[in-house]
């Protein structure tokens, strides 16, 4: 049995995790570096503004970073984001970002591509934190276009 798969299931794990990340997010600090590209994502609904960047070079994500104010559930994801999509190749980061949003939408997903962000399995029982739960993602969909836009 796989470490996801050990905690996909235990309620406690997820809240831990979700915490986790919430008051000690990852990569949450913007750089001053013209390589990157920079979004800025705002809720309507919920405190969320944030600004996420990435740096991606040669069809990889070299780094992606973020900041700003936001709610658990939307530091949490993005953190975790962060962390998942580091390194991977824009073909393997769209899989990822597939996976994720389906899991968000009660559809079929692999646990194993999202580590982590299955801790957000949850999310699709209160509609109104989807939007949280996706808003770094989004952004960061927007950037694979742009650079992908820019070949």
């Amino acid at each position: 049995m796989s470490e996801v798969e050990n905690f996909i299931n235990d309620p406690q794990i997820l809240r831990e995790l979700i915490m986790d990340h919430y008051q000690y997010p990852h990569n949450h600090k913007l750089v001053k570096d013209d390589r990157y590209l920079s979004v800025h994502m705002a809720s309507d609904s919920c405190i969320d503004d944030i600004t996420v960047q990435s740096d991606i070079k040669d069809g990889v994500i070299q780094d992606i970073r973020f900041e700003g104010v936001a709610c658990t559930i939307s530091t949490a994801s993005t953190s975790m984001m962060t962390d998942l999509l580091k390194g991977k190749t824009l073909d393997e980061a769209r899989v990822i970002i597939q996976n994720y949003f389906a899991m968000i939408h009660e559809q079929p997903y692999d646990p194993e591509l999202l580590q982590e962000a299955v801790a957000l399995k949850n999310v699709y029982k209160q509609a109104n934190r989807i939007k949280c739960a996706t808003i770094g993602w989004d952004a960061i969909e927007q950037m694979i276009d742009e650079s992908e836009g820019k070949k």
